[in-house]
């Protein structure tokens, strides 16, 4: 047995008893990789199967059958009187989140940069139009700072000196900390919207754009040959995001990722820089719109800031990110994963915020509503832009939805490989893994194929994922970490998390209001 370099002890201490290991859902694991040793042994080479001791001394319980396997990872103490170490459980190095533990802070930055900017970021002047030039902004750098302050907080909730527990998946924490009921019931559908809706909406983005990218390129020859339809190009990029998701865990991917954050930068800039170069549209008009009655006004800014919520997603993808890293108790993981984050969002924010502000000033409230700078792009200056410019934007994206999709991908993935191990205790066979990315591949198809709307659904959507982003970490935090009560870390987060979930509920209100009232383009299983 070789030398294990990243094991993680529990403190214990004399004199206690066993406290109950962590219960997580069946399909969250979160022991260890097991890259390096099965099985830990203590110093005098003694095999430990037990777990680590609480402080507290309580009832021993009788030992039971339960279908919710109990796992947990050791993980490194600062103060320890007695050196002993677990037997860590093979499923997490089996798992495609936690197979390979070797990350790094580039890694980490080029995981976070792809899933944090995307197509989402292109409908920002959207709610500038309701919002105007002072609130929009306010709004933007409000929502900027908040997400990367509860970002912080997950980063920094990934791992648990006190208690030995490494939480290396989002619904993990989240059920750890409230209970695995009530975790699920706040986060499960939250949670399961931005890995598979996600990567639905980018097949819808994805194929609509490179259908644009084919009439850009082939021009008037298109005029002549029978094109394929919009479903038939669905198809193409769905099958081009099957064949990359066979790359088999997270860490794999990376260099996707790094492609996946270069063209989301690429045609990020390339649009607001573009659509600046132009000059402002004739006739353009900053005026907030305003229309109908005052609850109507009301309930269209409440929308607006769904879409700015909507913008800032990834961070159901911060612990699984952090959870490809070594830790130990002299490196911790949150530690090479912050640097990674501050540098990836200081490139998104180069993006985002010019992105939004600039193309308000080039389109005003002539921007389309449904898909936004990308939308306006072709719209207005189709004639103005040489083919080459336009065809560079459009296979950018085409290509940053392809490697989006393996992100947001993963942990669906993980989720249905670890129901295989847990049922049949040995990995997951390679045939039966790429049966499991096809199948999640076709049905994200089927899904936009027949809703193809969704993606105009972007309050709404934006509206129900808040609190994953900007209030169940700080409530997390609350509950873990115990800050001293009126301190300014248990005003703030209270106040933050409170204002988080009153604010998502509203925004989802407000977002079914606008659906009903103005109405959208509903056209099941009729891609345009």
């Amino acid at each position: 047995m070789g030398e294990a370099k990243e094991i993680y002890s529990a403190p214990i201490t004399p004199k206690t008893a066993l406290s109950p290991p962590v219960s997580c859902p069946p399909s969250q694991f979160h022991s260890p990789s097991l890259t390096r040793s099965p099985l830990l042994q203590s110093e005098n080479g003694d095999v430990h199967n037990s777990l680590p001791k609480s402080k507290t001394p309580k009832t021993p319980r009788t030992p039971r059958m339960s279908l919710t396997p109990r796992f947990i990872t050791p993980l490194g103490s600062p103060v320890r009187k007695v050196l002993r170490f677990t037997k860590l459980d093979p499923q997490d190095a089996w798992l495609p989140i936690t197979e390979s533990r070797n990350g790094n802070k580039y890694y980490a930055a080029f995981h976070t940069l792809s899933s944090g900017i995307g197509i989402q970021a292109l409908v920002l002047p959207v709610a500038f139009t309701i919002l105007g030039w002072t609130w929009g902004t306010i709004s933007l750098v409000i929502a900027f700072i908040w997400q990367l302050y509860t970002l912080w907080l997950l980063v920094h909730l990934h791992e648990s000196v006190e208690h030995g527990i490494r939480y290396s998946r989002y619904l993990q924490l989240i059920c750890a900390t409230f209970g695995e009921k009530i975790g699920k019931l706040v986060a499960m559908f939250p949670i399961l919207y931005l890995s598979a809706g996600t990567c639905t909406t980018l097949i819808i983005i994805g194929g609509t754009t490179a259908r644009t990218f084919y009439q850009v390129v082939c021009g008037d020859a298109c005029a002549t040959a029978k094109p394929l339809t919009t479903t038939e190009w669905y198809l193409v990029f769905t099958c081009a995001a099957v064949v990359l998701s066979q790359l088999p865990n997270l860490n794999s991917i990376a260099g996707i990722s790094l492609v996946g954050a270069v063209t989301a930068v690429g045609y990020c800039t390339s649009i607001w820089a573009v659509s600046v170069a132009q000059g402002a549209l004739p006739g353009v008009s900053y005026d907030p719109i305003r229309k109908g009655s005052s609850a109507q006004s009301a309930f269209s800014i409440l929308n607006a800031l769904g879409i700015i919520a909507f913008a800032f997603r990834g961070h159901n993808l911060i612990l699984e990110i952090q959870a490809t890293m070594p830790s130990s108790e002299k490196h911790p993981s949150h530690v090479p994963m912050w640097k990674g984050v501050k540098v990836s969002y200081t490139i998104i924010a180069a993006c985002l915020f010019p992105l939004a502000i600039g193309g308000y000033w080039a389109y005003g409230q002539l921007i389309p509503s449904n898909g936004g700078m990308l939308t306006a792009l072709y719209a207005y200056h189709s004639h103005d832009v040489s083919s080459f410019v336009l065809g560079f934007i459009s296979i950018f994206v085409v290509v940053n939805g392809l490697c989006s999709f393996q992100i947001y991908g993963m942990p669906a993935f993980d989720d249905m490989e670890s129901s295989y191990t847990t049922r049949m205790k040995k990995p997951c066979p390679w045939w039966l893994r790429s049966i499991f990315r096809v199948f999640f591949g076709f049905f994200c198809f089927f899904i936009g194929v027949a809703i193809p709307f969704l993606s105009s659904l972007a309050g709404l959507i934006g509206g129900v994922s808040l609190p994953v982003t900007l209030a169940y970490p700080c409530f997390m935090w609350l509950k873990i970490k115990k800050p001293k009560k009126h301190s300014l870390m248990w005003c703030l987060n209270w106040f933050l998390g409170t204002f988080g979930v009153c604010l998502s509920a509203i925004l989802v209100a407000a977002s079914i209001y606008i659906i009903v009232d103005t109405g959208i383009n509903v056209s099941f299983f009729n891609p345009q």
